[in-house]
């Protein structure tokens, strides 16, 4: 085992599979010359060249279109969003070129590429660049959503998402680049799908994903336990495809869940959950199903009001509590 940044775990996926693969090439503002906007590219220019390393124009309808016609083609592209914020600009490629191609074709054509980038808020930059569409993209049909909290989850999904055959939205973070943790020496894949039980407990389940594991639930699972409270943590992985089964046994078993999601309120996954667990696993509820999610306005740029719409700590705690009908 090795201790890694978050965004050595990118580059080191990318780099790996692009040396098993020829097909694969990375595509992006600033990824090539500057090292990527994260440094997640660090290095990779030298290596791989520019034919396979391609630094591009502001212009992601065109990039993400170049990327759709290259994979459809025999290709594996990584097209990189300097953040998923830049990603409307592009979504037609993505929505109507990308995830449909292969029902459109009758099974004649895939479109085997990633699409990946920061997603979600990064502190004080405003609310055109903090938003979260993992519902949103998760929403299609056609397309697979990864979201990995933390650099062991981010280099073994990225690996699993660059080999598949399916177009794949590999959403990180941009607060998680410097995080730093332990991976295997040797090469692993993480399947695509498949929840991840952090940590088991009796008392209720929180279910997550990505940056809200390491910035909110696990500080919040922290302080529960002084209370003498038992959390089981399960992280999503993916929202699409989403392992409802694991998420169903656990709550079969802790009888209460809360669903923490940097997400507007609408629609989003935690939705989606507690959806499912109202028609799965109704029997087994001992109280309603919290969520924890933004409050439903655009982000602010003062902290104070950061602070106040977003999940947190103290927001998950209260739920927490809530369905165990705690004080």
């Amino acid at each position: 085992m090795r201790e890694i940044q978050f965004r050595d775990a990118v580059k080191e996926a990318m780099s790996e599979e692009m040396r098993r693969d020829e097909t694969i090439f990375l595509m992006g503002e600033e990824v090539a010359e500057y090292n990527g906007a994260y440094k997640a590219s660090q290095g990779m220019l030298d290596e791989f060249g520019p034919k396979r390393v391609i630094d591009t124009p502001i212009a992601e309808l065109g990039f993400a279109g170049i990327g759709v016609g290259a994979a459809i083609n025999g290709c594996r592209p990584i097209i990189e969003f300097m953040t998923f914020n830049f990603s409307l600009v592009a979504i037609d490629q993505i929505i109507n070129s990308a995830a449909k191609i292969m029902a459109m074709s009758a099974g004649q054509y895939s479109c085997p590429i990633v699409f990946r980038g920061p997603t979600g808020n990064a502190g004080q930059l405003g609310a055109q660049h903090s938003q979260n569409f993992e519902n949103w993209f998760a929403n299609t049909p056609g397309l697979k959503v990864v979201v990995p909290s933390s650099p062991y989850e981010c280099k073994g999904l990225l690996k699993a998402s660059i080999r598949d055959n399916d177009p794949v939205i590999f959403m990180e973070s941009e607060q998680m680049y410097g995080d730093k943790g332990m991976i295997p020496d040797g090469e692993y894949i993480l399947p695509i799908g498949k929840a991840n039980i952090i940590q088991e407990g009796k008392d209720v389940t929180i279910v997550s994903f990505g940056k809200m594991i390491p910035r909110v639930v696990l500080p919040a699972i922290e302080q529960l336990a002084k209370d003498g409270i038992s959390v089981e943590l399960i992280d999503l992985r993916t929202v699409r495809p989403i392992d409802y089964q694991t998420v169903v046994d656990s709550v079969k078993k802790t009888n209460r869940c809360v669903v923490v999601e940097e997400a507007w309120p609408l629609a989003a996954i935690s939705s989606e959950i507690t959806y499912h667990l109202q028609r799965y696993a109704f029997d087994h509820l001992d109280a309603p199903v919290i969520r924890v999610n933004n409050m439903d306005i655009p982000l602010h740029y003062a902290p104070t009001l950061i602070e106040a719409t977003l999940p947190n700590v103290a927001r998950t705690i209260d739920a927490v509590k809530k369905v165990l009908y705690k004080k």
